[in-house]
């Protein structure tokens, strides 16, 4: 059992160390840093998605904008496209779950927000077409995948693309990455 333990510790260890070794992932970190900082000093907002663990990683990052990370400052306008269960299920059963999160996009988005969507594979057909929808608006689309990117890749502004193929560790990984986002963000606007 400790030996379970031990090996699941250091597989996500290394994944990390390989982040930590990648300067060019670590820069397209601080773009997309930038350009958050970028629309929320513009008035626009920061919106996520997501499915699954993935919705969750994206309602906790979007809360951390909302809400706070570590600064008492006033809120960021950001949220996380799911959080309406009654606009979920009805737009699901009425129209399709990959529609779910592109009618949000199109009807509460514009130019100059930021979309960042949550996918392990790169392949939910329902962010993949919420990137289409915010491409053809002008939105900025910031995917956080796995190591192939998927379909996302091509739909991506930014694409931090975790070097790895096992769900949790990619996960591990996206939330790491998005408190890095999110503090680096609060800092840097809310520097005093």
């Amino acid at each position: 059992m400790a030996t379970n333990i031990h090996a699941i510790i250091a597989a996500s260890i290394a994944v990390k160390q390989e982040i930590l070794a990648d300067n060019a992932f670590q820069q397209k970190v601080q773009d997309i840093t930038d350009a958050v900082i970028h629309a929320f000093q513009s008035g626009k907002k920061v919106m996520f998605c997501g499915n699954g663990g993935s919705a969750a990683d994206a309602q906790h990052l979007a809360a951390e904008f909302s809400g706070r990370f570590y600064k008492n400052r006033r809120a960021l306008p950001s949220d996380a496209l799911h959080c309406n269960t009654s606009y979920l299920t009805a737009v699901a059963n009425d129209y399709s779950y990959d529609d779910i999160y592109s009618r949000l996009v199109d009807g509460t988005m514009e130019k100059g927000d930021v979309l960042i969507g949550i996918s392990t594979s790169g392949n939910s057909p329902n962010i993949v077409k919420a990137f289409e929808t915010a491409r053809a608006k002008g939105i900025v689309t910031v995917g956080f995948t796995g190591a192939s990117g998927g379909k996302m890749k091509d739909l991506s502004d930014y694409l931090l693309n975790v070097p790895s193929t096992v769900t949790p560790r990619i996960q591990e990984s996206h939330i790491l990455l998005g408190h890095i986002i999110c503090e680096l963000t609060e800092a840097a606007i809310f520097n005093d």
